[in-house]
């Protein structure tokens, strides 16, 4: 208990000195591990992937773009009344009717009140035995689209297997479950074949008639077909064809052909 009372100072000074060689010791170890840790904290910070940033919105110069590409058009003909002022036309009862669109009068002005569709009908109606006991076959053809008023009639003919006329030839008979007959044509026209019976016979939609009004002069045509004449706006017309969508009319006097689109309203 004496020695440490009397070397106390030198007992604690070596603990000190204990101390500060050991933390000399560790003092690479600390500093190697922090280097580390900063090392690893950098490369996070420089390594980091950036967020991707969001679209740009490029509408306004989209439409911008679209509407330099298509450009700025001045319409100096319909709508402009400037260089372009509106006709007034002159009807034959003395009416003035305003021609604003170009299609109030002449041939768009015309107006398709009813179609009506024709057909071209094959129809079986007799067989019969001739005089040197062969049998026949009768038919009847009506051509309701023909140009001409009498082929619109119907026509009979008269024909065995394998015989042909201006219409079909007959090429097969066949016997059906109820005790009839299917006649097997092919026709002159398409090349088609078709089959028929008694109680089924063949039709098909060839052409249009139409019914026709002119508002501008109050005129009305009732069956018009193609080839059809009209007059109308002091000119003559033909009527040049006739489709399930349109009518085409024909000026005689500058043989300028004029689509009217067909638009039947239920109201008519």
């Amino acid at each position: 208990m004496d020695l440490f009372k009397k070397h106390y100072e030198k007992i604690l000074l070596g603990g000190v000195l204990l101390i500060l060689a050991v933390s000399a010791a560790l003092l690479p170890v600390m500093i190697s591990g922090e280097r580390d840790d900063l090392r690893t904290k950098a490369e996070a910070i420089i390594n980091l992937l950036p967020k991707a940033l969001p679209p740009l919105n490029l509408s306004t110069q989209e439409v911008t773009l679209r509407q330099l590409e298509v450009g700025i058009r001045v319409d100096l003909t319909t709508s402009n009344k400037v260089f372009n002022p509106i006709l007034w036309q002159k009807m034959p009862d003395g009416r003035l009717v305003k021609n604003q669109t170009g299609d109030e009068v002449g041939p768009r002005a015309l107006d398709v009140t009813k179609q009506t569709p024709l057909y071209f009908i094959i129809t079986f109606d007799s067989s019969s035995t001739n005089d040197t006991g062969v049998m026949r076959y009768g038919f009847g053809v009506e051509d309701q689209a023909a140009l001409q008023l009498p082929k619109r009639k119907k026509k009979p003919y008269y024909v065995n297997v394998g015989e042909k006329n201006s219409a079909f030839q007959l090429r097969e008979i066949q016997a059906v479950a109820d005790g009839g007959m299917e006649f097997i044509l092919e026709l002159t026209d398409t090349g088609e074949t078709v089959r028929l019976s008694k109680d089924k016979p063949f039709k098909r939609e060839d052409g249009y008639m139409v019914d026709l009004k002119y508002d501008p002069e109050n005129k009305k045509w009732a069956s018009q077909r193609v080839g059809g004449a009209l007059n109308f706006a002091g000119e003559n017309y033909n009527i040049v064809a006739i489709t399930k969508n349109e009518l085409v009319v024909l000026a005689k006097s500058n043989q300028k052909k004029t689509p009217v689109p067909i638009v039947i309203e239920a109201t008519k």
